[in-house]
């Protein structure tokens, strides 16, 4: 019989040029985790910390109660100023201008000299309020602006269902005037041979209402439409009054801006 031959279990060997010998192992291509790494570990997404709910919660919770707070302060405000209108009627003075004489009004090349005698009336219709004035600044203006006299009235006390009579008397005597104000004042003297004047009242009040006094606060009363001829003798000129209208207005500071 003949003997049969098996192939070799072993690897087959090689024989290199130097001489070594060396076993062919079979080639494969390299896997993803060998090209990207396979010892960097595995991405899991961590969970967000709770302090940042927390704290969101807290911010808006705050903002909720600021705005929950300001809605009862308006509400509260808005009730109180319902009762003291049931309980007290209030309403605004009012203001007038009875009589403006002149009695000089002299333009020069730079300067102005001018006096005038004014009566003014305050008129306080309320049953339950009083009003309590400081010393009040008067000043005349023409329509264009240029102030032409100032003066004042002391103060005084404006009781329920009254009125008062104010008189001063305002000059300017020698006072100072930009070229601009002079052409003004003689135009409008020449071509209108009359003035458009205006009177402004500027104080401060307080006001009293049965137990409750309220803190100063500014005001200011503008009166337009006072026809006036400027007097050519030394007889003085009353002005029209007819048609003047004061409006009053709140003088209210904030800061550094008075509105």
């Amino acid at each position: 019989m003949t003997d049969r031959v098996y192939p070799s279990s072993k690897p087959t060997t090689t024989q290199t040029l130097n001489g070594t010998t060396g076993t062919n192992n079979p080639s494969f291509p390299a896997t993803k985790a060998q090209l990207y790494g396979a010892t960097r570990p595995a991405y899991r997404p961590q969970p967000h910390p709770r302090r940042r709910r927390y704290r969101r919660s807290c911010c808006c919770a705050c903002c909720l109660w600021t705005i929950l707070l300001l809605i009862a302060l308006l509400l509260l405000a808005a009730i109180a100023g319902a009762v003291l209108w049931v309980l007290y009627r209030p309403h605004r003075p009012t203001f007038s201008v009875s009589s403006l004489r002149i009695k000089n009004f002299n333009v020069t090349s730079s300067q102005l000299n001018s006096n005038f005698d004014l009566t003014a009336s305050a008129r306080n219709p309320n049953k339950k309020i009083k009003f309590f004035y400081d010393p009040v600044v008067v000043s005349v203006y023409t329509s264009s602006g240029v102030d032409v006299g100032e003066g004042s009235f002391p103060a005084f006390v404006h009781g329920t269902k009254n009125t008062t009579l104010m008189k001063a008397s305002l000059s300017s005597s020698g006072l100072d005037l930009d070229t601009a104000s002079i052409s003004s004042l003689r135009s409008d003297l020449k071509t209108k041979s009359r003035l458009t004047l205006k009177v402004r009242l500027e104080t401060k009040v307080k006001v009293k209402m049965g137990g409750f006094k309220s803190n100063k606060v500014g005001i200011r009363v503008s009166c337009d439409g006072i026809q006036a001829t400027v007097p050519t003798g030394k007889s003085p000129v009353t002005a029209s009054t007819s048609d003047a209208k004061c409006k009053a207005n709140l003088r209210i500071k904030i800061w550094k801006w008075t509105f």
